[in-house]
């Protein structure tokens, strides 16, 4: 799944507009208050005036007209069908955005699975219930054991009713990582056991984990994320087709 399909899901973790209504001309402002973020503007051809905004968490571009009292909406295209609109929304709105979904994800509560110094990381919201979670951990063991990537559990609990309990037993383990390798590695015969009681600086993690889950309005684990060779952010939800795998975690 390309970023630009994550965007009903993520673009509101970006709320703060760029540009303030009073420098933007009457009729942005006219769309801003109908609920359009601005988040910069752009050269367009033909006097026309571009501005990359966020609207009920999709990207949108704007083009002003030369008198300043009319908006186009939509993508605007060349004669040779090429979309003037997509390198500035990528950079205005697709890049920041990333950048911000990466840096949340980066300070969570997650479990490392493998190297430290793994050149690439690959994050997902994994349940201990969940069985494509572990499909997705035995796929990506080529991978783990060479060194290449490091996989990063953020832990959740929303498929069972003993999930939450499961996951924080994960998270007070005095060794998370290897609670967590012992507990995939044996699949469905795990025994693991959830927490009866939950610290309660497990518990904040825990529900940090969970907030940001509904806040990225996902709905089903593994929901997987990494950034491709050109380090754009992409995502993956449930396990990967095999052809798939190469993508999401790089060259074996």
């Amino acid at each position: 799944m390309r970023l630009t399909a994550l965007l009903p899901l993520s673009l509101a973790l970006l709320a703060s507009p760029t540009l303030q209504a009073e420098e933007l001309p009457k009729a942005i402002q006219q769309l801003q208050a109908k609920g359009a973020v601005i988040k910069g503007s752009f050269d367009a051809p033909n006097g026309l005036r571009g501005y990359a905004a966020e609207y009920q968490n999709n990207g949108l571009a704007l083009y002003l007209t030369p008198d300043g009292k009319h908006v186009l909406v939509g993508s605007l295209f060349d004669e040779q069908g090429k979309d003037l609109s997509a390198e500035p929304l990528k950079k205005l709105v697709y890049a920041p955005m990333s950048k911000e979904i990466w840096a949340k994800m980066e300070k969570t509560a997650w479990i490392a699975d493998g190297k430290d110094d793994a050149p690439r990381k690959v994050y997902l919201f994994s349940d201990p219930n969940c069985p494509y979670c572990n499909m997705f951990w035995e796929q990506a063991r080529p991978w783990v054991e060479s060194g290449k990537v490091q996989l990063r559990h953020i832990m959740v609990g929303i498929i069972r009713e003993d999930s939450p309990g499961k996951s924080a037993a994960l998270l007070a383990a005095k060794d998370p990582a290897k609670a967590l390798q012992e507990h995939e590695k044996a699949g469905k015969a795990s025994t693991l056991k959830p927490l009866a009681q939950v610290p309660e600086a497990v518990q904040q993690k825990l529900a940090a984990n969970m907030a940001l889950m509904e806040e990225m309005g996902l709905q089903a684990t593994p929901a997987i994320f990494y950034q491709d060779d050109q380090g754009n952010l992409q995502s993956q939800q449930g396990a990967p087709r095999p052809e798939l795998l190469g993508k999401i975690l790089g060259k074996r």
